[in-house]
């Protein structure tokens, strides 16, 4: 089951390895978006979004989340600051802290993809995949 995938990060290195990654799981990635609006412009096309928090606008991943969210496109924050999301964003799945290895970056892809699909009960998250709220068993996130 394919999906459109945004990757919003602003280390190039991170991005072009992560839609690497992407394509080889069998999904289409709609761009690398490296400041909220590239983001904003890219969400158009995407079903799934990937999210850093600190872009190359500043501190804007929360917002751009936010935002994405509000538009329907189901959103996994990936951040090497995860503490800043606090208890979390309404409306998105959760948080991966980085670093992330393939194998981790595997696992939350397809449980993204099984939220999205309202399958997630199938597909376990990793296991630093922070939830928030009841994320897993939450059918509004798609």
């Amino acid at each position: 089951m394919s999906c459109k995938v945004l990757v919003v990060e602003d280390e190039i290195f991170v991005a072009t390895e992560f839609e690497s990654l992407l394509f080889d799981l069998g999904h289409e990635p709609v761009g690398i978006a490296s400041d909220s609006r590239q983001a904003l412009e890219l969400a158009e096309e995407a079903e799934l979004a990937f999210v850093d928090l600190n872009l190359v606008d500043g501190a804007t991943g929360v917002e751009v989340g936010r935002a994405l969210a509000a538009r329907g496109i189901t959103v996994v924050y990936m951040t090497a600051n995860p503490a800043q999301l606090g208890n979390g964003v309404p409306g998105t799945i959760g948080v991966i802290p980085k670093p992330v290895d393939n194998n981790e970056l595997r696992q939350a892809v397809e449980f993204a993809v099984a939220v999205r699909r309202r399958t997630e009960n199938a597909v376990q998250p990793p296991r630093r995949l922070r939830l928030f709220g009841s994320a897993a068993g939450t059918p509004a996130l798609a």
